[in-house]
């Protein structure tokens, strides 16, 4: 009887044959970019190492902190003011997963004391949480150790845009924002590098952001006020090329977006795109004198 009904039915055995059967086993995700590299031959190289804000699946069930309360410690935006700089790099992982700007040891919060006084964890995250935490810590900085070590070979000098953000209403969103006097538009971080080699770069840099027009007004552009630019990035490229490499800590004050809700000001951002593209053709410029 089976024979005969195959035989009646030669179409029906086929499609049964070719229909893939429901897997037994669940398939993986694929995994989330690290960061993103754009590369151009260019002296200049952008960064927003804060920007991101993704966790990877073990951290996010590991973690306490809300979203909104990471994104106001997180840098939103500025990997959006980077990308018209040719040769910019991106982090897509949260600071809070690791901070790219400190020391692989430090990298993990693991105490409150290390971020602000918050509660990341909802428990201490195991070993293995940590350890992938600051393997990708380890591989952010062979991959841009590898990118500047061929910029230099390519250029001589080069000059890093290591671009962030600060917040300046701690006291809620109603408080009051933090004086004027202790809180630049734009502070200028230059603790690391040898100031008095790269004075012919950086005062110049510092003037063209003051002179930009930004939505109808001059910004206040200070240096070392609020930070100093002590940051592992900006330490990394001047202790690995302490006469080729300027890194040059640009915070911007969240004045560009509501630091509690996250809402940008569309306005704001597209000028502050146009002001990191405008102190790179600068930098540019100055390196060729």
């Amino acid at each position: 009887m089976v024979l005969l009904h195959a035989l009646v039915n030669p179409v029906s055995a086929t499609v049964a044959a070719m229909t893939p059967r429901t897997p037994t086993h669940r398939t993986r995700p694929a995994p989330r970019p690290w960061w993103t590299l754009q590369r151009s031959d260019d002296p200049v190289i952008a960064t927003a190492i804060h920007d991101g804000g993704d966790l990877r699946p073990e951290v996010a069930a590991a973690m306490a902190l809300p979203p909104a309360e990471r994104l106001r410690e997180e840098d939103p935006f500025t990997g959006q003011a980077i990308r018209d700089v040719p040769t910019h790099v991106i982090p897509h992982r949260s600071r809070f997963e690791v901070d790219l700007n400190r020391a692989e040891e430090d990298a993990v919060y693991l105490t409150p004391e290390q971020c602000w006084g918050l509660q990341v964890w909802q428990q201490q995250p195991a070993e293995s949480v940590v350890a992938g935490s600051r393997r990708m810590h380890r591989a952010f900085y062979r991959m841009f150790g590898q990118l500047t070590d061929d910029v230099a070979r390519s250029h001589g000098r080069f000059v890093v845009l290591d671009v962030h953000s600060y917040n300046h209403r701690r006291d809620g969103p109603q408080g009051p924002p933090m004086p004027q006097p202790d809180a630049p538009d734009i502070n200028i971080g230059t603790f690391s590098m040898p100031r008095g080699h790269w004075a012919f770069l950086v005062d110049p840099l510092i003037e063209a952001m003051r002179g930009f027009d930004f939505c109808g007004r001059q910004l206040d552009v200070r240096e070392n006020v609020a930070f100093q630019g002590r940051g592992a990035l900006t330490r990394f490229v001047h202790e690995r090329h302490p006469e080729a490499g300027c890194a040059i800590a640009i915070e911007f004050k969240k004045f560009y977006m509501d630091e509690w809700s996250g809402q940008p000001d569309p306005r704001a951002l597209d000028a502050m795109r146009a002001l990191v593209s405008h102190v790179a053709d600068v930098s540019r410029a100055l390196l060729d004198e």
